[in-house]
């Protein structure tokens, strides 16, 4: 089945030249931002016809400014997915569970702010 978090990840590479975006977190993370961190995280399901995941997009940057301004970016990025196809998913709806919002992180150097997005694509046809 195809992968709904590879999917985003490639939806946002392409949507965010000059930002990383991963689905795990460098162990150097404070050299390698900004970068944004995509996952499935529970929730959702499926019908046999159409699936639902949970995706959260972290935005890590070394400023609020620069935080803010790539978790608007992201944020209007992921709202462009729908209807779209997008590694190799058709991606029916994007609806937002969770507004970009700041989130404390153990780093001082680090800037984070999360979202969340419930993703309806249409289920593999199956042989």
């Amino acid at each position: 089945m195809p992968d709904i978090e590879y999917a985003a990840t490639l939806w946002l590479r392409a949507r965010h030249p000059g930002v990383r975006v991963v689905n795990e977190l460098p162990s150097t993370l404070e050299q390698v931002m900004p970068l944004l961190l995509v996952a499935v995280v529970p929730g959702g399901g499926d019908d046999g016809v159409s699936g639902t995941a949970v995706l959260d997009v972290q935005t890590f940057a070394a400023t609020r400014t620069l935080m803010w301004q790539l978790a608007d970016g992201a944020h209007e990025s992921m709202l462009a997915m729908r209807g779209q196809l997008a590694g190799g998913l058709a991606v029916d709806d994007v609806e937002t569970s969770l507004l970009p919002g700041f989130v404390t992180y153990n780093n001082p150097a680090v800037r984070r702010a999360v979202a969340s997005y419930r993703l309806t694509r249409r289920a593999p046809v199956r042989a």
